[in-house]
């Protein structure tokens, strides 16, 4: 079934240049918002229609509404860049699109077709464009495309109607002091999910349940909380909102795939990356007593988390129930400065986008 054209019908009041310039100066994450959004719905028997560009404003929902008893609810994060020579362009948004398909497949939700979830992307970036922070940093504009099942009713079933929205938020730079490594709690005791669960999923509910045990992660004086495997408690998964990947020189290790585990675009882009770089990347497994082992000996050099918000960040100190250990010496590695480094400048538009990773506006 074809989908509308995104109609726009822009904000007769957007911010003024001095406002929206004294927010890019420190937007830090997620707490501006660019003046407008898109929407689209779907209903049972007509599909996809109404896609409109509005000026940004709250939703106004029926207490009964299906999204807030039942959580069918699923959202994507990517990021546009401005480039050395003003253009904008986002990464990898077909990644991203393909992804919110198999959340929508798994959680009984219509699939918005790729093509239109770029071209939501693309209409919400084409109008907030002054939005994009310059080109120089790590800056970036952020976008929360999400749905929501709207259908107003109590009855356990997949809802008729849905939502579809676009939102876009100025991103600071995650270490704006420099890359600082962050301190891992190893949980052995919860699990962020289960084989044939929704852990593959990005789904609201996969980190609403990820938040007690990242508190207790907190208590313990870490950063993140690290998630092992829902049937041995033994082979690392990820933590609560990006992947892992463990350094052996010139071997990069991210855990497997499993159905548990969400598949990041930033871990997909990452195999290839280390590859051009003349590493040898691969899937694999490995044990946090592998991982407190491997550190011991000096096998294991470094360890790094990835995704969209932080592109990578480095592991310093390790806590599980009676051990405590550092990578690096508590400092980041080098092969995760040169990988950071080196997706960075594709992203920014400073290297060579050899695999046609950056979609460009207009």
């Amino acid at each position: 079934m074809t989908t509308p054209t995104i109609e726009l019908k822009p904000s007769a009041t957007p911010l003024s240049d001095a406002e929206r310039q004294a927010i890019l100066a420190n937007p830090g994450f997620g707490r501006h918002f660019t003046d407008h959004m898109v929407t689209i719905r779907w209903t049972e028997g007509r599909g996809w229609h109404d896609g409109r560009l509005v000026p940004y404003a709250p939703l106004s929902l029926d207490p009964a509404t299906m999204v807030l008893h039942y959580a069918q609810e699923i959202f994507e994060g990517l990021k546009a860049y401005r480039r050395p020579d003003g253009s904008v362009a986002t990464f990898r948004p077909e990644k991203n699109g393909a992804r919110f398909q198999a959340s929508s497949r798994r959680l009984g939700m219509p699939e918005l077709p790729v093509e239109t979830f770029i071209e939501a992307c693309d209409a919400l970036v084409g109008q907030d464009e002054k939005w994009v922070p310059a080109h120089g940093g790590e800056e970036s504009l952020y976008l929360r495309p999400f749905m929501i099942a709207t259908e107003v009713g109590l009855g356990v079933k997949p809802a008729n109607e849905y939502l579809f929205l676009v939102i876009a938020s100025p991103a600071g730079a995650y270490f704006p002091g420099g890359v600082k490594p962050v301190s891992i709690w190893v949980s052995e005791d919860r699990v962020r999910a289960v084989p044939g669960g929704m852990g593959d999923a990005k789904t609201g509910g996969n980190y609403a349940a990820s938040l007690l045990a990242q508190a207790e992660a907190a208590a313990k004086g870490c950063d993140q909380v690290c998630y092992l495997d829902a049937n041995e408690r033994t082979w690392v998964e990820e933590l609560g909102g990006m992947n892992l990947y463990f350094v052996y020189g010139d071997r990069i290790v991210t855990p497997t795939l499993t159905g548990s585990i969400l598949e990041g675009v930033t871990r997909d882009s990452l195999l290839t990356v280390a590859r051009d770089l003349g590493y040898e990347a691969e899937e694999g497994r490995v044990s946090v007593d592998q991982w407190q082992r491997d550190s011991a000996n000096g096998t294991l050099t470094e360890v790094f988390a990835c995704g969209t918000a932080a592109v990578i960040t480095p592991v310093g100190t390790v806590k599980r129930t009676g051990a405590e250990w550092q990578q690096s010496g508590g400092e980041p590695g080098e092969v995760t400065q040169r990988l950071r480094a080196a997706l960075l400048d594709i992203q920014r538009g400073t290297a060579e986008d050899k695999h046609g990773w950056m979609h460009t506006l207009g």
